[in-house]
């Protein structure tokens, strides 16, 4: 038992080392966690005939890659110009995000996004998805271009079925059947 423990913080302090120990740490932030990691979910609504898309992006990371791309400074927090924001958002997802369904290239639509505690959440739709899709390719790149480490995990729901799949940056492309 006490040797299992000892692992166990072994591990914990592995985890949580100083930057100087060979982790990456955000210049802007305090916060150290050695992972890089967004989740997209997407779910077909039949009723509606969309796909419902959400991205949760940790806050520090997502403020760190668009201060990367725009080279500005970016306050996902306590935005000063909500709109602005979201179209910043909006932008950065779209560059990094593309879909097509059953072969075909859709258009995503920004709906939004919100601060959740230490995560960013972004919401799109794939509007006039008449029957439930056969097959969904999503490449997503978020993130990639601010962190060697970044993971992309996507769980993808169509009629009660669910599947998920986890990108590796280099790795960005991924195909769902149904």
């Amino acid at each position: 038992m006490a040797v299992s423990l000892f692992k166990w913080i072994g591990i914990c302090l592995i985890l949580w080392m100083p930057a100087s120990n060979g982790f990456e740490m955000n210049d802007r932030h305090d916060n150290l966690h050695p992972l890089y990691v967004t989740v997209s979910e997407f779910n077909y609504n039949p009723k509606d005939r969309i796909i419902e898309i959400s991205c949760k992006i940790f806050t520090n990371d997502f403020e760190a890659a668009l201060e990367k791309a725009l080279h500005a400074k970016v306050d996902l927090s306590v935005p000063g110009d909500k709109k602005a924001v979201d179209k910043l958002v909006n932008e950065y997802v779209q560059k990094h995000l593309q879909l097509k369904v059953d072969g075909k290239p859709v258009l995503i639509e920004f709906v939004g996004s919100e601060k959740e505690t230490d995560a960013t959440w972004s919401y799109f739709q794939v509007s006039n998805i008449m029957t439930a899709p056969q097959k969904i390719e999503i490449t997503n790149s978020l993130l990639y271009d601010s962190f060697d480490g970044q993971i992309n995990i996507m769980h993808v729901s169509v009629s009660g079925n669910r599947k998920s799949q986890k990108l590796d940056k280099p790795d960005s492309y991924v195909v769902f059947q149904f």
